[in-house]
Formats: C-alpha cells, sequence, structure tokens
C-alpha cells in the first residue's frame, strides 16, 4: 500500500456517522459563533497530535501500531509490558463505546422514520443492531473490505450532497442569528469549549488508521507521515462546511435540539422525500460502520493471545470457520451493554479513556525515543519539535479536565484495574515487575 492508500485508509476511517449525530451535542454544549472555535480548536489538537503520531509511525512502521510504540519506548522487558497491556486493556473496553455510539446514532435516525419508538425503542434498537452485527460475523468473512469500501463511499457522498445543498440554500439572515447568539453554555464558557473540543476530536478520528497498517506500507518513513497529515486537513474542511451548511438553513436553536439534525435539515429543503432518502443512507452507513469497526475491534483481543500477550481464552478459534469466536462474542455482546449509555456519555468516556490509556503516553514516548533512538535519515522528524508535543499535552489535559468527573474517576478506575490486573498475571509468568534476578 503506497501513499494514495494509506491515505484512502485513514479518509475512510475519519468520514462516518459522527458529524451525523454529534452537531446538536456540540451547539448544547456551547451556543453561538464560539462553537466554531471549539471546532477549530479540536482540528488544531488532532494536527499536533498528528505530528506525534506520523513520527511514531515513521519511527517505529510496525502493523498495530500503538502497542508497538508504547512497548519499544518505554522497554519492551520492562515497563512497556505494563503499558502494551494497558493499550490492549483500553482497546477492549473502549472497542463496545465506540461501536455503541454508532448503533446509538443509528437508533436516532430510526426514530426519524418511526417515531413511535421511543426512548426505550431507540435502546432496544441499538442492542438488536450490535447482537445481528455479531450473528452477521460469527462466520468466516471474506468480502470485509469491499463492504468498509461501500459504506465509505456512501457516507463520503451523502457528506458531500449535505454540503451542496446547504450552500445551494444558505440562508444569511439564518446564519446572521447564529453569529450574534450568545456564547455561553450552562457550564461556562471553558468547560463549555472543552466539551465541543472532545466531540470535534471524536469526530475526527481515524486520521491515525494507516499507523496501524505500517507493516504493509511501501516506503513507510516517508508515506505513513503525509497520509496522516494529510487527512486531517482534507477532513476537517469537510467537516466544517457540514457544520455551516446546516447552520445557514436551519435555526441553530432547532439543530441543538435535533435528534436527527440532517433529516430535519434536508426535509426543509427537499420535503419528505428528502429527508426519508438522507435518513435510510444514514442508516446504511451508521450499521455498516458498526459492523465494520465490530469486525476489527474482535480481533485486537484475539491477535494479543494468540502471542500470549493478553487472555487466553481470546486466542480461541471456531473449530470449523477459523475466526475468533470468544474474542467476537465478548466485544459484541459488551457493545450491546454500552448502548444503554446515552450518546454523550458514549462519546465522553471512549474520549477520556483513550486519551488517558494512550494519547498522554504516546507523547512522552517521543521525547524517550528521541533521546534514547538513533533514527534513519529518511525517517520523519516533526518541526518545532517540542511545540506541537506540548500542544497536545495541554491539550488532552485540557479535554479531560472539563469533562464530567464521572468519566474522569471512570478512566482512573479502569487504569488502577488494568495494572492489578496486569500485576497478577505478570506474578504468575515470573514477568517485569516480578522477574527473578
Amino acid at each position: 500500500m503506497g501513499f494514495w492508500g494509506g491515505l484512502s485508509a485513514n479518509l475512510l476511517n475519519m468520514i462516518g456517522v459522527g458529524p451525523f449525530i454529534t452537531i446538536p451535542l456540540a451547539l448544547s454544549a456551547l451556543a453561538g459563533p464560539m462553537v466554531l472555535v471549539g471546532w477549530l480548536a479540536g482540528a488544531l489538537l488532532c494536527l499536533c497530535d498528528g505530528m506525534v503520531w506520523a513520527e511514531l509511525g515513521s519511527t517505529i512502521p510496525e502493523s498495530g501500531g500503538p502497542y508497538h510504540y508504547l512497548r519499544t519506548a518505554y522497554g519492551s522487558e520492562g515497563l512497556g509490558r505494563l503499558f502494551g497491556f494497558l493499550y490492549l486493556w483500553q482497546t477492549v473496553l473502549t472497542a463496545p463505546l465506540s461501536i455503541g455510539s454508532a448503533a446509538v446514532g443509528f437508533s436516532q435516525y430510526l426514530a426519524f422514520l418511526i417515531p413511535s419508538l421511543g426512548h426505550q425503542g431507540q435502546i432496544l434498537a441499538a442492542v438488536v443492531l450490535c447482537l445481528v452485527n455479531t450473528a452477521l460475523l460469527y462466520r468466516r468473512v471474506d468480502s470485509v473490505q469491499r463492504l468498509s469500501l461501500i459504506v465509505s463511499v456512501v457516507v463520503i457522498g451523502a457528506c458531500v450532497w449535505i454540503v451542496l445543498s446547504g450552500l445551494l440554500h444558505f440562508d444569511t439572515h439564518l446564519a446572521a442569528r447564529f453569529l450574534h447568539a450568545g456564547g455561553d453554555s450552562k457550564h461556562g464558557f471553558w468547560l463549555g469549549l472543552g466539551a465541543v473540543s472532545l466531540i470535534a476530536v471524536y469526530d475526527y478520528g481515524g486520521y491515525n488508521n494507516v499507523c496501524m497498517l505500517g507493516g504493509e506500507i511501501k516506503q513507510p518513513r516517508r508515506n505513513i507521515p503525509l497520509a496522516v497529515l494529510a487527512s486531517i486537513p482534507i477532513v476537517a474542511l469537510l467537516y466544517m462546511g457540514l457544520n455551516l451548511s446546516v447552520l445557514g438553513v436551519l435555526p441553530w436553536e432547532q439543530a441543538a435540539q435535533s435528534k436527527a439534525v440532517v433529516a430535519d435539515f434536508m426535509q426543509s429543503i427537499y420535503g419528505r422525500t428528502g429527508s426519508i432518502t438522507a435518513v435510510l443512507l444514514i442508516l446504511l452507513a451508521s450499521w455498516g460502520s458498526a459492523l465494520v469497526v465490530l469486525l476489527g475491534y474482535s480481533r485486537v483481543p484475539y491477535a494479543a493471545a494468540a502471542s500470549g500477550q493478553f487472555f487466553r481464552v481470546f486466542a480461541r478459534l471456531h473449530p470449523r470457520g477459523q475466526f475468533p469466536a470468544v474474542s467476537l462474542l465478548f466485544t459484541g455482546a459488551a457493545s450491546a451493554l454500552a448502548c444503554t449509555l446515552s450518546l454523550d456519555n458514549l462519546i465522553a468516556a471512549l474520549m477520556v479513556i483513550q486519551i488517558m490509556f494512550q494519547y498522554m503516553a504516546q507523547c512522552l514516548a517521543i521525547v524517550l525515543l528521541r533521546r534514547h533512538g538513533r533514527p534513519n535519515a529518511d525517517t520523519f522528524r516533526m518541526p518545532l519539535y517540542p511545540l506541537p508535543v506540548l500542544i497536545s499535552v495541554i491539550g488532552w489535559l485540557y479535554i479531560v479536565c472539563t469533562s464530567p468527573w464521572r468519566h474522569i474517576l471512570a478512566g482512573i478506575a479502569t487504569m488502577v484495574g488494568g495494572t492489578l490486573i496486569y500485576a497478577i498475571d505478570a506474578w504468575r509468568k515470573k514477568a517485569w515487575p516480578f522477574q527473578s534476578p
């Protein structure tokens, strides 16, 4: 896979159902034009963090990315064993949150077609979607790449259609009302800005996908950084266009309260037929997104367990289909349970746990690798070092500190629990820090 393949792998992962379901959350967190500042702040943070990923991916071009970055930077036979385990641990926990958010988004748009569905009905629909996807994947899968490509084309096409529709029907008076709206949120400006930045980072997520495929990229020290850093501005421009299109057609107060904002947006332009068409496209996209993400995440615990670095039970294969049955069933069932959480809680918990477990550790990993490593001449070195690393650390800390306490405490509890589980397993195996002298 060359540069264009790596770029498409990022774009196909980044352009998902996120913007279709998060615009109301952002407007509710920080009303008025300052919400756009939050989106821009999220894009800047992702660009700086993208430089961290680009240098790590260029320095250690291995498939499985973060696991190898953390193990190498912190010592493969020392602290790196704990960090590698914690990465796997957080993946097992955050995978259901990521899949659940797509399923909840599916149920919200389904309720637009079936108004009588109600809140409990939406939860049930999301749970059923996760269980159905688990059943569909409980077999040997040979055409996942084709399915992923079809879903991504649908999502990209829907985004382009929505943006063009908004530009052609843009109401300057509505846009002026939005620009003159008050910027205060019920939690205050700084907490509101943090909430919007968290939502933006969630929507931009996926610019690191090429790093997971490092061992399959041609000239990885060059193409991984290019793919990471090119994908972020492309998607940022698309998402900003989507937000501005919606705010130029719908009153921002209506958009902030909508449970299916794109459906309401398209209905105001094309009537019921247009809204139903848009909803059907989004339902297809959210179903496919949940299916593909479940497939990918269900292989992570299996791969780690098969190499002896995670719980042995996850390494079991189906006797006939030879697919990771236990890992798939666990991830699918946990995703169904995650659907009982609200969308904003799913997104916030997902991001806070990932920041605390992985993103902060990777920023320090850059510093450690620069101190102890001797990179090849063609290895990417981020410009203005260490400024992008500092901005990333400050941005991640800001997002965590402005998140609800329950999510911060959940992240801390998860980290402590993972550390204890690692310690017990390491003691049994006489591994670091219990190895014999």
